[in-house]
């Protein structure tokens, strides 16, 4: 009876109304506002969290609907949220249509797998489709993540995963034999190698066609650092020319519809702070294969408080990876690091900038760990690549680093991005001192990725939390351990508060008498 009635909506004539931007940041859901006591609501049985379908010409948008009262909104118009205003591509007071969705078939693919039900290549096909064209709500975004959670994806499930995340956006392509990439799988704060190791494995004459995300669970992804530095919102036109022109781009692959369902994913991802294996493996993947590489290194940092916490999780990840990018013809190598401790002096977008900065120009300050990792890794692809015999690639690596070619190699990519630039700065700071003298003997990486959090990064560039210590290092009474830098007064308290509730954040062990 639900669906018939349903199926005798879509034949009534929609409802019109025009368009008015509320100037509500709903991050970035579509939402629309309506009278709780228009016409429409009442006789189409529309309520706060019902699925509304916007069509403006040719355009059209699904949307989680919210009720308002008189007050807030007339009702001959619908108030729509930055997010909506954005997708839909309204004008003010435009007229628009207002109906019932078309009802989403794809759901009992989801409701099968919370029951037990495996996923189908067909079903997980459908799913996706769906989520890329906006169908789905973040409740029902939400139920899938959490489907997909802890092992539940088998091998092939998380081939048909990649498979429809690939397929839902577009691919690009390059006349090269071999197109490098890589990645890290993250939980591991401050570890911003992938700049770095783009310039140094471009100014080796290889091609390397960097797509990163923005922050995940973390207080910085890839791109949110690098927009600090240059523009990172290119679109494939615009990265096809960087590329041509100086063999390598960091640039933000959700301008570029590559997976785009992938990029909707992580908006629920975000808030619930988790990642499952399957899903992580497929993100990964899909976005590799859409941006054309095919020779992949993927870093896992293993440690008890990174994203990986033990060397047995790291082989079943590293297996799923080459299983899964061998079904695509993709070759995956896989590196494991060391994950017990953040690595550089940054956590945060422009901390982390400034850390990059500093390996790339030879600085005499700059963290040993980013860049002997970062050499590392860079010497990696340039063996994958065959610029340098096995074993060699760490030594070329060195040597384009010290010569300075790799920052030239950088700056020539951030202008080819649009202008290199400077990374702003936190105006508020507060330091954080070791309470005795001793040995720093821990340092938990997801409590201070919290406190970056905390204090407003990545959404704040400038937020975030500065080391002053490693892991083994010897400490007098009073001396600095990390330095908390905000955007704003208030961040900066509500992460200090954190921090002081924390202290195994960093931990010093005091010496015996």
């Amino acid at each position: 009876m639900r669906r018939d009635a349903q199926a005798e909506r879509q034949h009534l004539p929609a409802e019109r109304l025009r368009l008015r931007r509320i100037g509500i940041d709903t991050y970035q859901e579509p939402v629309v506002f309506m009278r709780a006591d228009s016409a429409i609501c009442r006789s189409e049985g529309f309520e706060s969290q019902s699925r509304v379908k916007l069509s403006a010409g040719a355009r059209h948008l699904v949307a989680t609907l919210y009720t308002v009262d008189e007050s807030l909104l007339d009702s001959a118009h619908v108030g729509l949220s930055h997010a909506a205003w954005e997708a839909l591509q309204a004008h003010d007071d435009e007229e628009v249509e207002i109906s019932h969705p078309e009802p989403i078939e794809s759901f009992s693919a989801v409701r099968g797998k919370v029951y037990g039900t495996p996923f189908s290549a067909d079903g997980v096909a459908a799913v996706v489709r769906d989520i890329a064209a906006g169908r789905y709500s973040s409740l029902e975004l939400a139920a899938f993540v959490t489907a997909c959670g802890g092992a539940s994806l088998g091998r092939d499930e998380t081939i048909a995963l990649t498979r429809a995340m690939l397929d839902s956006g577009q691919r690009l392509s390059w006349p090269q034999k071999i197109v490098l990439d890589k990645h890290c799988v993250g939980g591991l704060p401050g570890n911003r190698t992938t700049p770095i190791v783009v310039a140094i494995v471009a100014a080796c004459g290889l091609t390397i066609p960097k797509t990163s995300s923005r922050a995940i669970t973390s207080p910085a992804g890839t791109a949110d650092t690098m927009e600090t530095l240059a523009p990172v919102a290119l679109d494939a036109a615009a990265m096809h020319k960087v590329v041509e022109r100086e063999g390598g781009c960091v640039v933000w692959g959700g301008a570029m519809s590559l997976s785009p369902a992938d990029d909707i994913l992580i908006r629920v991802e975000r808030p619930l702070d988790f990642d499952s294996p399957g899903q992580m493996v497929a993100s990964i993947l899909s976005k590799k294969l859409a941006a054309g590489s095919n020779a992949l290194l993927v870093e896992i940092p293993v440690g008890a408080t990174a994203k990986v916490r033990s060397a047995a999780a790291a082989q079943q990840l590293s297996a799923l990876l080459r299983e899964v990018g061998g079904a695509f013809d993709l070759t995956v190598q896989i590196c494991q690091t060391d994950g017990s401790q953040p690595i550089g002096a940054g956590i945060g977008p422009a901390l982390e900038a400034l850390d990059v900065l500093a390996v790339l120009g030879n600085a005499a300050q700059a963290p040993a760990d980013l860049r002997e990792r970062a050499l590392h890794l860079a010497g990696l692809l340039l063996e994958m690549g065959g610029r340098a015999a096995p074993g060699a690639g760490a030594a070329l690596a060195s040597a384009t680093l010290a010569s300075g070619a790799a920052y030239k190699k950088f700056a020539a990519i951030c202008a080819a991005q649009g202008g290199m630039r400077e990374p702003p700065t936190a105006a508020y700071r507060k330091l954080f001192t070791s309470p005795v003298d001793g040995v720093v003997t821990g340092i938990d990486n997801r409590r201070l990725a919290r406190i970056a959090k905390l204090a407003g990064a990545p959404r704040a560039a400038a937020a975030g939390v500065q080391l002053h210590q490693r892991l083994g290092h010897r400490v007098e009474r009073g001396q600095p351990l990390f330095t908390l830098h905000a955007e704003s007064p208030g961040e900066l308290v509500y992460a200090a508060s954190y921090a002081d509730a924390h202290p195994q954040a960093m931990q010093v062990a005091a010496e015996p008498a």
